[in-house]
């Protein structure tokens, strides 16, 4: 959300091809031989670039005062001593000791404090909820969120009935294949991304992960529905990966309080 303000013609230092066009920014390049995601149930190689460094570093250093064991002024980082492990890190921390929705509102939180007073309003003014601006936006995450989420494509959709370019597939979401974790992936993505765009941006934004493949696909112009009704609120653990996961639950618990 944040990356909509950030003057991306001072940063023609690197080139990546997204879409077949070329990108000219520092860019996270995936360091595996084929060029594409590792297959499921192995971790994919990224190569990091100053870029995507410093969203990682300020995201991070937003998130570590709600983080157990963080708080202001007690992190020995260097501004650009952060990884994406240690990203992830601090958000795993976020979670101890908090329920689903607060979760959600560290997220919420710390989203607004990165963004300028006043942003949300001037965000409804320039992108009122159009197929222009469903397809305006979807474009933009293709480079912007390719540092957080990994390699993704813009898609066609259909939203009320209109066939429309505004959807967006992530290969294999880097987010949730870092962290293991079903409840990571809709407490600190899902659900507080959706919400910020709906309602802060009022931009009706729909993500739906793919627990089988780490896919996923977010639908620009679509309503969210209610998380009782979603199917991510049935989904059990990742029993193999996630190191917080609780076999005993046909729920991922992090999903029921």
């Amino acid at each position: 959300m944040e990356l909509l303000s950030m003057p991306t013609a001072r940063l023609p230092i690197g080139r990546r091809h997204v879409g077949g066009r070329a990108c000219s920014i520092i860019c996270t390049g995936i360091a595996e031989p084929s060029g594409v995601p590792a297959p499921m149930g192995q971790k994919t190689e990224y190569r990091d670039g100053l870029f995507e460094k410093a969203f990682m570093s300020l995201f991070a250093r937003k998130m570590e005062k709600f983080a157990e064991g963080g708080g202001e002024g007690k992190s020995k980082r260097s501004m650009w001593g952060w990884d994406y492990e240690s990203f992830v890190d601090v958000s795993k921390r976020v979670m101890i000791r908090r329920s689903r929705k607060q979760q959600q509102e560290v997220v919420r939180e710390v989203l607004l404090s990165m963004l300028p007073p006043g942003a949300p309003a001037q965000f409804r003014k320039l992108f009122p909820p159009t197929k222009w601006a469903a397809e305006f936006n979807a474009a933009l995450t293709v480079p912007f969120f390719h540092w957080l989420v990994g390699p993704s494509e813009v898609i066609e959709v259909e939203v009320n009935g209109v066939k429309q370019r505004s959807g967006v597939h992530i290969k294999k979401c880097r987010y949730l294949e870092n962290s293991g974790c079903v409840g990571m992936c809709v407490n600190m993505c899902k659900i507080p991304t959706q919400d910020f765009f709906t309602n802060e941006f009022g931009l009706p934004l729909t993500m739906n992960p793919n627990f089988e493949d780490m896919s996923c696909d977010m639908v620009y112009g679509q309503v969210p529905p209610p998380f009782e009704e979603d199917p991510v609120s049935k989904q059990p653990c990742y029993a193999d990966m996630c190191s917080m996961a609780n076999l005993s639950s046909k729920v991922c618990p992090k999903l029921q309080n």
